[in-house]
């Protein structure tokens, strides 16, 4: 098995952006508890989503969520994103929340409504084009309740229509990536509810056109490594959303409900060529700090990543192979296990100081004071959350 510093280096290609939402007042059952020092403005975002990269060195992008993230001038919130060391980064667009969505959006039966849907989408390329965004993200929540409730088929054509019109403006430079979900707020059918369906949509779109993988958007007992593999091969894998469920779309710290998934997934995803220089598959975040403290739940989310990156790294392939031409089915499962089992946060502490970071980033952002600071500094004014 290769040591550590042999896999050193290739740390450093990771960059994991960070959801601006994730610092509002957010959550996914029932109650979004608001917090002392919770951000009211998209620049108080990016100086929190600041915090974890000052820490970890490992976020160096915040995705923005249009209208959530609307300003008027974006120039100056990109100037204000360069000033505290990070870039904007994807732009998700928003069709869930207003009215007219309630049978759907970009699925819709009335044309109007549809393109509503669409223009929303073309402004948020429009902003993209002054953010110098690449990707435009798409999670629809468009779907049935009931047997007969719908025309399924249908609204599978009037979604391709729609994409194609929202694709026909995206630039040369970008990339439109669709999301898909298998169940919620859906629950009969969801009109993107799989890898394959949006890998079917993508495809007929072209080559700018890529699926996005949300690691909590599955049935359980999913084989997600096999989806990422099958969409590597077909190079049609675009970014992930990392996050952690137990039963539903959870949205919680990565690799919270299952390490050795994670960890699964990510060799995956180097083996395939998907990781750092060799690829072009976009990390995000995307999580829902409900209980939890916002900055720390996203430090702790970026160091599972890199931990569970650092094993990946380790798993010795020319062993493996050797091992699964030989059809030695343990040898093979325990040259996996031995790179899993590998204790690599010492490893990873003094990589962090050898690059002038923190050793521990959760024990220097809590000794910092920032938390006490924008607790006294945001006081008054409106608390970002879902649908603000």
């Amino acid at each position: 098995m290769p040591e550590f510093a042999d896999i050193a280096a290739r740390l450093g290609e990771q960059a994991i952006e960070l959801p601006s939402w994730a610092f509002g007042n957010s959550g996914t059952r029932f109650k979004v508890f608001g917090t002392p020092g919770t951000p009211r403005t998209p620049q108080e975002k990016i100086a929190d989503a600041a915090q974890v990269h000052k820490y970890t060195g490992l976020s160096p992008s915040v995705a923005l969520h249009i209208p959530w993230d609307k300003v008027d001038d974006y120039a100056a919130l990109g100037a204000f994103a360069q000033d505290h060391g990070l870039t904007l980064g994807t732009v998700n667009s928003n069709t869930f929340q207003d009215d007219d969505y309630r049978f759907g959006s970009l699925t819709h039966t009335d044309p109007t409504i549809r393109r509503k849907a669409i223009d929303h989408h073309l402004e948020c390329i429009d902003i993209m084009n002054e953010t110098g965004s690449r990707d435009l993200k798409i999670w629809l929540a468009d779907g049935t309740n009931y047997p007969g409730q719908a025309d399924i088929r249908g609204r599978q054509d009037r979604l391709a229509d729609s994409l194609g019109k929202i694709y026909a403006r995206i630039g040369e430079t970008q990339r439109l990536v669709l999301e898909y979900k298998f169940f919620e707020p859906a629950f009969y059918h969801t009109d993107v509810p799989d890898w394959g369906t949006s890998y079917a949509q993508v495809s007929a779109l072209g080559d700018r056109a890529m699926v996005c993988l949300d690691t909590g958007h599955h049935a359980p007992g999913t084989n997600i490594e096999f989806i990422v593999m099958q969409l590597l091969r077909l190079g049609k894998l675009g970014s992930f959303d990392f996050n952690s469920r137990f039963y539903a779309d959870d949205d919680l710290i990565v690799g919270a409900a299952d390490p050795f998934q994670l960890f699964r997934i990510l060799f995956e995803v180097v083996r395939g060529g998907g990781y750092g220089i060799d690829g072009d598959v976009a990390f995000m975040l995307d999580q829902c700090h409900n209980v939890e403290d916002k900055i720390p739940g996203q430090i702790r989310s970026v160091l599972n990543v890199q931990e569970m990156t650092a094993r990946a790294l380790l798993v010795d392939g020319d062993a493996l192979t050797t091992a699964q031409g030989a059809g030695d089915v343990l040898g093979a499962n325990g040259i996996l296990m031995d790179a899993f089992y590998t204790d690599v946060r010492a490893d990873l502490a003094a990589w962090r100081e050898s690059r002038g970071l923190a050793g521990d980033p959760m024990v220097a952002y809590a000794a910092s004071g920032y938390q006490a600071k924008i607790e006294v500094d945001r006081v008054g004014g409106t608390q970002a959350g879902w649908g603000a």
